[in-house]
């Protein structure tokens, strides 16, 4: 939505309001995860709309009210998000606890949290005065409901208007609900209807097959999720657009000073970003360090460790769950202790939550704690709780690698290096998701194992992992700083200019809002 307001595309976002959000994390000395809720008052933030609209749900009438949040942009334009809130006296205080938590309930919580995406999202629309509506993009199922809230008489006209986005190849990361829970929530007659569109595989709605049969355009988020994707719904035509991030969320306030003064253009057009490769490498180089010091004072304050600013810092943050392998690096920890002792020293700084009843994601953090103390006399490692995007800003930026080790091929995209290279921070990482689109070896970044093409080896893959730290990546980083100094710019260069947000929204609109399907509907 903030590349949409960028480049003045006319477009609203519909999502639910989460009065407590999704948790606080704590995490005791041992790395045992904790959670509280996090309470915050939508009026300090949104605006409250006077409109209000009525949907039925489990055989009752639900009422939903929308708080309004103006996305601005540089450039003059804006785009607004509708926030759905259930919260109203008139409802009941199950239907109140709709608009609670994010991620949070049981199976029969979060049907009834999509019944209000969908069918309150798409009167509430109409209610607001967005009428004619182009495409409804559905972010993963969640949103599939919209396909029966537009209307169902004319099946190839809702089709028209639908695209659909997958974000996993993960079986489990696809909602689904049985029959009797869908006659439950939604009603007979919305059941018969999915019954008589095979929308049902044994008994159970698939809301991402529900939105895929709805839909002109689907797509994965990266070219390698696309095939993934394809294997998965092998009935559809699934295409791909890889993700992008917001170029001027994600630089640092460093950096952002630094394209100003070389690439006045980059904020209104990111593609500029190319031209890094004028930058002066010491310009590079001194940038970075007001980064990492940033960063280094930030650690500090959180956790009183004092990290070294010349030392190699590796980072590593994202969502704490298995597939996500956070303790790859801690494979063999006398490799580590190796490298050290060949003259590279390191310190190595971790963030991420983990989903409250993900207890292998737990886990993961808890064996961090475990390196962490093995390590303690040769190799500081930190893991910083409560990782939120303002800390996400600060570790992408201020890092000198980005570690990334996810398991073959469970990655759709990832998006943390994209983040990094914006701040001229190379990644490492297996070759997966967006990575091996964005990968030049030595130039980009470095990866980590085989290709793509074949499955995880926990022991091959570590095996590389210490010996590219050790033989490429750190004598490389100690010893020839100008070398590294060019990955960095070219990371920038590369990477920086095109895993953006305004490339990806710009294929969104060429390829699938305008879809062809769509062009009669243009033309009136």
């Amino acid at each position: 939505m903030r590349a949409a307001a960028d480049l003045g595309i006319p477009a609203v976002a519909v999502t639910l309001l989460h009065r407590k959000g999704y948790f606080q994390q704590h995490l005791d000395s041992k790395g045992n995860q904790s959670e509280s809720d996090v309470n915050w008052s939508p009026e300090e933030f949104l605006e409250l709309l006077s409109p209000r609209v009525l949907i039925s749900m489990a055989g009752r009438q639900v009422q939903v009210q929308a708080w309004r949040y103006i996305v601005h942009s540089e450039s003059g334009h804006s785009v607004p998000v509708y926030f759905l809130d259930t919260s109203l006296p008139e409802n009941s205080p199950e239907d109140q606890s709709l608009a609670t938590y994010l991620y949070g309930g049981d199976t029969r919580y979060r049907l009834c949290q999509e019944v209000i995406l969908g069918f309150a999202g798409v009167a509430m629309l109409r209610a607001l005065g967005h009428r004619v509506v182009q495409a409804y993009h559905m972010n993963e199922g969640h949103s599939a409901l919209v396909t029966l809230a537009i209307g169902v008489a004319e099946r190839a006209a809702v089709i028209q208007h639908c695209v659909f986005t997958t974000h996993t190849p993960l079986p489990m990361g696809h909602d689904a609900f049985p029959i009797n829970l869908v006659r439950e929530v939604l009603g007979n007659e919305r059941a018969d209807f999915l019954m008589t569109s095979q929308c049902l595989t044994n008994g159970v709605l698939s809301m991402t097959n529900l939105a895929i049969k709805f839909s002109c355009y689907i797509n994965g988020v990266s070219m390698r999720h696309e095939d993934i994707s394809r294997t998965i719904f092998s009935n559809h035509k699934v295409n791909s657009i890889t993700n992008g991030v917001h170029a001027m969320t994600w630089t640092s306030p460093a950096f952002r000073c630094l394209y100003d003064r070389f690439i006045p253009q980059w904020r209104r057009d990111n593609l500029y970003l190319k031209y890094a490769l004028r930058i002066p490498l010491d310009e590079i180089r001194k940038t970075h360090t007001e980064a990492k010091l940033e960063l280094l004072a930030e650690v500090d304050r959180r956790t009183g460790i004092r990290l070294d600013p010349q030392v190699m810092t590796i980072g590593f943050a994202r969502r704490a769950t298995e597939y996500k392998r956070h303790d790859l690096l801690f494979y063999d920890l006398e490799q580590l202790r190796r490298i050290v002792r060949k003259g590279y020293p390191l310190q190595i700084i971790y963030g991420g939550k983990a989903h409250p009843r993900d207890e292998g994601g737990k886990a993961l953090i808890k064996k961090i704690y475990e390196a962490a103390s093995a390590l303690k006399n040769c190799i500081p490692v930190v893991y910083l709780e409560e990782y939120d995007m303002s800390l996400a800003k600060t570790v992408c930026s201020g890092v000198d690698i980005w570690l990334n080790t996810p398991q073959k091929p469970h990655e759709a995209s990832g998006t943390s290096g994209m983040k990094a290279a914006l701040n001229g921070v190379p990644t490492f990482s297996i070759l997966d998701g967006w990575w091996i689109e964005g990968h030049i070896e030595g130039v980009t970044g470095w990866s980590i194992g085989d290709g793509w093409q074949s499955e995880s080896n926990i022991g091959q893959e570590g095996f590389s992992l210490y010996n590219k730290l050790e033989q490429v990546i750190a004598p490389t980083y100690y010893k020839e700083p100008n070398q590294f100094a060019s990955i960095m710019r070219s990371a920038i260069a590369l990477n920086g200019s095109y895993f953006n947000a305004q490339r990806m929204i710009t294929q969104y609109l060429q390829n699938a809002y305008l879809h062809p399907a769509n062009i009669n509907i243009m033309s009136k």
